[in-house]
């Protein structure tokens, strides 16, 4: 199955399926923290049970400002690409059904809310809030 294919998939699935849930901060739990490059990185699920680990199929929610369902996440690069500022790099993500790699946003406090990343993925797996 070639890249296309998989998103094109996912971009199927998602049509079916809800994108991030814009109202985690409030009705998911904090299960987890990442290290970003100098603020943790809060990972949120629905349930402790929802939340799997680096290397399962239940990522959850990565990110406060900058939040990207990582079960949705379909690694195409948008983000990375249209993000002026570098918040975002490539982190992997071993026996993800959706993709081996995720963009995670590990210079999330230096983001300046322009919604860039969050206008073209194609999946709509990102959300930016304010504080």
């Amino acid at each position: 199955m070639t890249t296309r294919n998989i998103i094109n998939t996912f971009v199927e699935y998602k049509l079916i399926s809800m994108a991030i849930d814009e109202d985690y901060h409030s009705t998911f739990e904090k299960v987890a923290t990442h290290d970003g490059e100098s603020e943790p990185i809060q990972i949120w699920a629905k349930t402790n049970n929802d939340y799997g680990g680096v290397g399962s199929d239940k990522l959850g929610i990565w990110g406060t400002v900058v939040g990207v369902d990582f079960d949705l996440c379909v690694a195409d690069g948008a983000c990375i690409d249209a993000c002026p500022v570098e918040v975002f790099e490539w982190f992997d993500t071993p026996n993800h059904p959706a993709s081996d790699k995720k963009a995670i946003m590990i210079r999330e406090e230096e983001c300046i809310i322009c919604r860039a990343c969050e206008s073209v993925c194609p999946v709509e797996a990102v959300l930016i809030t304010e504080d």
